[in-house]
Protein backbone atom coordinates (compact mmCIF):
# COMPACT_ATOMS: atom_id res chain seq x y z
CA UNK A 1 0.00 0.00 0.00
CA UNK A 2 1.34 3.43 -0.79
CA UNK A 3 1.00 5.68 2.29
CA UNK A 4 1.76 9.41 2.81
CA UNK A 5 3.07 10.09 5.81
CA UNK A 6 3.89 13.61 8.11
CA UNK A 7 4.36 14.82 11.10
CA UNK A 8 4.90 18.16 13.21
CA UNK A 9 8.24 18.61 15.26
CA UNK A 10 6.03 16.56 18.18
CA UNK A 11 4.98 13.87 16.53
CA UNK A 12 8.74 13.49 14.42
CA UNK A 13 10.51 10.55 16.05
CA UNK A 14 7.19 8.60 16.55
CA UNK A 15 7.14 9.31 12.09
CA UNK A 16 10.86 8.42 11.70
CA UNK A 17 10.09 4.71 13.50
CA UNK A 18 6.93 4.30 11.95
CA UNK A 19 8.31 5.40 8.31
CA UNK A 20 10.97 2.43 8.47
CA UNK A 21 8.48 -0.06 10.52
CA UNK A 22 5.95 0.51 7.10
CA UNK A 23 9.08 0.35 4.71
CA UNK A 24 10.28 -2.46 6.29
CA UNK A 25 6.81 -4.21 6.20
CA UNK A 26 6.52 -4.04 2.50
CA UNK A 27 4.49 -0.50 1.76
CA UNK A 28 5.76 2.36 0.08
CA UNK A 29 6.04 5.71 1.96
CA UNK A 30 5.62 8.68 1.08
CA UNK A 31 7.53 10.93 4.13
CA UNK A 32 5.91 14.31 3.36
CA UNK A 33 8.27 16.06 6.52
CA UNK A 34 8.83 17.40 8.72
CA UNK A 35 12.21 15.76 8.94
CA UNK A 36 13.81 17.60 11.90
CA UNK A 37 12.36 18.31 15.52
CA UNK A 38 12.03 22.33 14.59
CA UNK A 39 9.28 23.58 15.38
CA UNK A 40 6.69 23.50 12.82
CA UNK A 41 2.96 24.03 12.40
CA UNK A 42 1.07 21.20 11.79
CA UNK A 43 -1.62 22.58 9.27
CA UNK A 44 1.33 22.53 7.10
CA UNK A 45 1.88 18.52 7.03
CA UNK A 46 -1.57 17.68 7.46
CA UNK A 47 -2.37 19.37 4.02
CA UNK A 48 0.20 17.71 2.17
CA UNK A 49 -0.55 14.41 3.29
CA UNK A 50 -4.49 14.98 2.87
CA UNK A 51 -3.55 16.38 -0.75
CA UNK A 52 -1.19 12.89 -1.02
CA UNK A 53 -4.31 10.98 -0.26
CA UNK A 54 -6.44 12.90 -2.64
CA UNK A 55 -4.29 13.21 -5.80
CA UNK A 56 -4.00 9.48 -5.45
CA UNK A 57 -0.36 9.59 -4.38
CA UNK A 58 -1.14 7.53 -1.82
CA UNK A 59 -3.76 5.06 -0.75
CA UNK A 60 -3.82 6.31 2.81
CA UNK A 61 -2.67 8.83 4.95
CA UNK A 62 -0.89 9.00 8.36
CA UNK A 63 -0.43 12.20 10.21
CA UNK A 64 1.35 12.54 13.84
CA UNK A 65 1.45 15.70 16.41
CA UNK A 66 1.15 15.79 20.13
CA UNK A 67 -2.28 14.63 20.32
CA UNK A 68 -4.11 13.69 16.86
CA UNK A 69 -6.09 16.11 17.29
CA UNK A 70 -4.86 19.05 15.50
CA UNK A 71 -3.70 17.03 12.76
CA UNK A 72 -7.29 15.70 12.01
CA UNK A 73 -9.06 18.84 12.61
CA UNK A 74 -6.53 20.28 9.70
CA UNK A 75 -6.83 17.27 7.18
CA UNK A 76 -10.70 17.32 7.47
CA UNK A 77 -10.75 20.75 5.73
CA UNK A 78 -9.78 19.42 3.23
CA UNK A 79 -13.14 17.64 0.95
CA UNK A 80 -12.75 14.41 0.46
CA UNK A 81 -10.47 13.51 3.59
CA UNK A 82 -11.97 11.42 6.62
CA UNK A 83 -9.71 11.99 9.10
CA UNK A 84 -9.87 10.27 12.60
CA UNK A 85 -7.48 10.00 15.89
CA UNK A 86 -7.05 6.12 16.98
CA UNK A 87 -5.62 5.85 19.76
CA UNK A 88 -6.89 2.41 20.54
CA UNK A 89 -6.65 -0.45 17.96
CA UNK A 90 -11.02 -0.68 17.83
CA UNK A 91 -11.40 2.69 16.35
CA UNK A 92 -8.24 1.93 13.91
CA UNK A 93 -10.43 -0.59 12.15
CA UNK A 94 -13.46 0.25 13.05
CA UNK A 95 -13.61 3.90 11.75
CA UNK A 96 -12.27 2.39 8.14
CA UNK A 97 -14.89 -0.07 8.42
CA UNK A 98 -17.61 2.03 9.11
CA UNK A 99 -16.71 5.54 7.83
CA UNK A 100 -14.06 5.07 5.14
CA UNK A 101 -11.78 6.92 6.94
CA UNK A 102 -8.34 7.58 4.62
CA UNK A 103 -6.06 9.50 7.11
CA UNK A 104 -5.17 7.97 10.65
CA UNK A 105 -4.11 10.40 12.70
CA UNK A 106 -1.54 9.71 15.58
CA UNK A 107 -0.54 11.49 18.98
CA UNK A 108 2.89 11.03 19.49
CA UNK A 109 2.71 12.44 23.91
CA UNK A 110 -0.40 9.83 23.94
CA UNK A 111 0.99 6.35 22.77
CA UNK A 112 4.14 5.06 22.37
CA UNK A 113 5.83 3.18 19.50
CA UNK A 114 4.53 -0.45 20.00
CA UNK A 115 0.79 0.84 20.53
CA UNK A 116 1.34 3.18 16.99
CA UNK A 117 2.30 0.26 15.28
CA UNK A 118 -1.18 -2.23 16.13
CA UNK A 119 -3.30 1.22 14.91
CA UNK A 120 -1.47 1.60 11.82
CA UNK A 121 -1.48 -2.45 11.36
CA UNK A 122 -5.30 -2.17 12.07
CA UNK A 123 -5.87 1.03 10.33
CA UNK A 124 -3.69 -0.42 6.78
CA UNK A 125 -5.79 -4.02 7.02
CA UNK A 126 -9.17 -2.45 7.30
CA UNK A 127 -11.83 -2.23 4.53
CA UNK A 128 -14.72 -0.37 3.68
CA UNK A 129 -17.77 -2.37 4.49
CA UNK A 130 -19.92 -0.99 1.81
CA UNK A 131 -22.70 -2.08 3.80
CA UNK A 132 -25.96 0.31 2.86
CA UNK A 133 -26.05 1.85 6.14
CA UNK A 134 -22.80 3.18 5.65
CA UNK A 135 -22.81 3.73 2.53
CA UNK A 136 -25.70 6.03 2.81
CA UNK A 137 -23.93 8.01 5.94
CA UNK A 138 -21.39 8.21 4.10
CA UNK A 139 -23.35 9.85 1.13
CA UNK A 140 -24.80 12.50 3.98
CA UNK A 141 -21.24 13.70 5.19
CA UNK A 142 -20.29 14.18 1.35
CA UNK A 143 -23.22 16.82 1.04
CA UNK A 144 -22.52 17.97 4.28
CA UNK A 145 -18.81 19.06 2.31
CA UNK A 146 -20.43 20.56 -0.50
Amino acid sequence: MRIALGSDHAGFSLKEHLASWLAESGHAVYDLGTHNSDPVDYPDYSAAVAQAVLDGRADRGIIICGSGAGAAVAANKLNGIRASVAHDVYTAHQMVEHDDVNVLCLGSRVIGTAVAEDLVEAYLGAKFSREDRHVRRLDKIRALEN
